[in-house]
């Protein structure tokens, strides 16, 4: 059985350059996948901000929406109308009091893992912290029990196991910007590694 297949012409507009469709969900990870207690989970933001620290619950307390978005990874799979449930990252920005300097925004994860993403970017309608992926909580392969989604660049900046946002004036380079990968990560441009 073959696990990608290319786009068929009703979905190559859909599909980015370079990109096969996956007919699974593939899980990719760098490192290992940690082992999170919800009772002791915390998600915490700093930086060009008032400095808060949220709990699961918090999190629970937002409003929850249906998202049904592409995934694109830059390993040169996509897979279309990913179903999840999640929290719009716009209505948990409206909660904290940002800087106006505020340009960047750099993820963490717990596990250590970093990825940096412009303020412009992050700050999206169509971008959320998932809770679910079709219709189950999310499982800690694919992230869980929250991880950013970020539709409109490649996966590696929808940040499994998230628990942590600075905002920043200038640019910090995550993990794996600042091991050669792209900056920004714009999947139509096929900003995959840096010039």
């Amino acid at each position: 059985m073959k696990y990608f297949h290319k786009p068929s012409p009703e979905e190559s507009e859909r599909v980015p350059p370079g990109q096969h469709l996956a007919k699974g969900f593939p899980v990719l990870t760098y490192g290992t996948i940690p082992q999170i207690n919800l009772e002791d989970w915390e998600f915490k933001v700093w930086g060009l901000v008032e400095p808060t620290v949220f709990k699961f619950s918090d999190f629970l307390a937002l409003p929850q929406h249906e998202f049904t978005a592409d995934f694109h990874c830059v390993t040169r799979w996509s897979k279309l109308d990913v179903k999840w449930t999640g929290i719009k990252v716009t209505d948990l920005i409206s909660l904290l009091d940002i800087d106006k300097k505020a340009a960047h925004v750099l993820q963490y994860c717990y596990g250590g893992y970093t990825t940096n993403v412009e303020f412009k970017d992050f700050v999206r309608e169509d971008n959320f912290f998932a809770l679910k992926l079709y219709g189950e909580p999310l499982s800690p392969e694919h992230g869980g029990p929250m991880r950013s989604v970020i539709p409109h660049l490649y996966a590696w900046k929808s940040a499994k196991w998230i628990n942590g946002l600075e905002f920043t004036e200038q640019e910090k380079l995550g993990f794996w910007e600042e091991n050669g990968y792209h900056s920004r990560g714009e999947p139509w441009g096929e900003e995959r590694y840096q010039n």
